[in-house]
């Protein structure tokens, strides 16, 4: 089994910034995908950003140049900073792990921008 722990969340100004983390723990493979989901009111689940374990990136157009993915495979952590926030990125954000054909989701964590 895998679980997966996000932390980080909370509330913000616009312009401001934030660090979600998301811990893996559990039967980890070498080879995963770790990607970061949100959903905000109202609207669907998209893709925010996702990392392989080699570190290749994809972000959604919409972040692209204000958030960055990242992450340490030694602690099977995924990690997403947040700079540059808007309203709009208001959302519950998930953490995803793939790996071999399954994939695993986090709890999510809140991130509230004001303006």
């Amino acid at each position: 089994q895998v679980q997966l722990v996000e932390s980080g969340g909370g509330l913000v100004q616009a312009g401001g910034s934030l660090r979600l983390s998301c811990a893996a723990s559990g039967s980890i493979f070498t080879l995963s995908i770790m990607s970061w989901y949100r959903r905000a009111p109202g609207k669907q689940r998209e893709l925010v950003a996702s990392i392989t374990t080699r570190g290749s990136t994809n972000y959604a157009d919409s972040v692209k140049g204000r958030f960055t993915i990242s992450r340490d495979n030694a602690k099977n952590t995924v990690y997403l900073q947040m700079n540059s926030l808007k309203p709009e990125d208001t959302a519950l954000y998930y953490c995803n792990l793939l790996q071999s054909v399954r994939d695993y989701w986090g709890q999510g964590t809140q991130v509230t921008v004001s303006s």
